[in-house]
């Protein structure tokens, strides 16, 4: 069956999704969420087929999802929106005390935008969520930018510091993976994002330089978030990013509030992961 997300009007209020077995749970993150942002509408389904139905009814700007639903698999229902939504890149934020194994085990899959660890706290997610659908403010944060197109790049250098960010410019992946290296040596990862064009002048891709701080380095989506601007609208092409490490993707040619949203979104989650693992130490 073709089954097909409604759209809804652009400039309506901001809708996130909370889908959630517990109805204890679903209080507490509506809750906290309308603390932050009144004006949101947020709504709670149970299961997997009620999402779906919502889902039917029109766009949302987020959704959470538990890994463990009463009819389904959190990652079942993450599929349906990646392959229903005419927003391919909609925020799907895994909400569960149970991510970390499955990180290991490999099987949060490429349908997940990030996920969040339970024990951070709802007021935290909150923030997340608020950070992505009201992306307001400055921002702190380096960023390792890879762009062979010296236009672009000054073009697109100039939306992030416009944002605050610090940007170190390099035009090829051989040139990231020498920094990279460079600061590892140092005791440093180098940045804080990497943010690299798919298609690089040189032997490898943006695909090719993810693949290499997921295995090489190690470093894990929280550590060193990593976007990829593509121009390829081909989902397999697509999912194959993903797969191979990418946090989420940049659609060309770049719209600057949706680039700066997706940075600040992925800062944000690994400044508190970060913030986690420090206090747990």
């Amino acid at each position: 069956m073709d089954r097909q997300i409604g759209s809804r009007a652009a400039g309506a209020a901001p809708r996130i999704l909370v889908v959630d077995g517990s109805r204890v749970v679903r209080q507490l993150i509506t809750r906290v969420v309308t603390a932050e942002m009144p004006d949101v509408e947020v709504i709670g389904c149970g299961t997997g087929a009620e999402a779906q139905i919502e889902l039917q009814r029109g766009v949302m700007d987020f959704v959470t999802i538990a890994l463990r639903l009463p009819d389904m698999d959190g990652l079942e229902l993450a599929r349906f929106v990646r392959e229903s939504a005419p927003q391919i890149y909609m925020p799907i934020v895994v909400v569960s005390g149970d991510v970390e194994a499955r990180l290991h085990r490999r099987e949060l899959g490429e349908f997940v935008t990030d996920y969040f660890d339970k024990s951070l706290g709802f007021g935290a997610l909150a923030e997340f969520i608020r950070g992505y659908v009201r992306p307001e403010g400055g921002a702190e944060g380096e960023v390792l930018y890879v762009e062979d197109s010296r236009v672009v790049a000054l073009a697109t250098r100039r939306m992030m510091e416009k944002y605050g960010l610090t940007v170190h410019h390099v035009i090829s992946a051989e040139d990231a993976i020498t920094r990279l290296t460079e600061s590892r040596h140092k005791g440093e990862v180098g940045a804080d994002i990497v943010l690299t064009d798919v298609s690089l002048k040189g032997e490898l891709t943006g695909g090719d330089l993810v693949e290499c701080i997921r295995t090489e380095f190690g470093y894990g989506k929280g550590r060193l978030p990593v976007l990829i601007m593509t121009g390829d609208e081909n989902p397999a092409n697509q999912a194959a990013l993903l797969r191979a490490g990418a946090n989420d993707l940049v659609e060309k040619p770049i719209e600057e509030k949706l680039l700066i949203t997706k940075l600040l979104f992925q800062l944000r989650v690994a400044l508190h992961l970060r913030e986690h693992r420090a206090a747990s130490e």
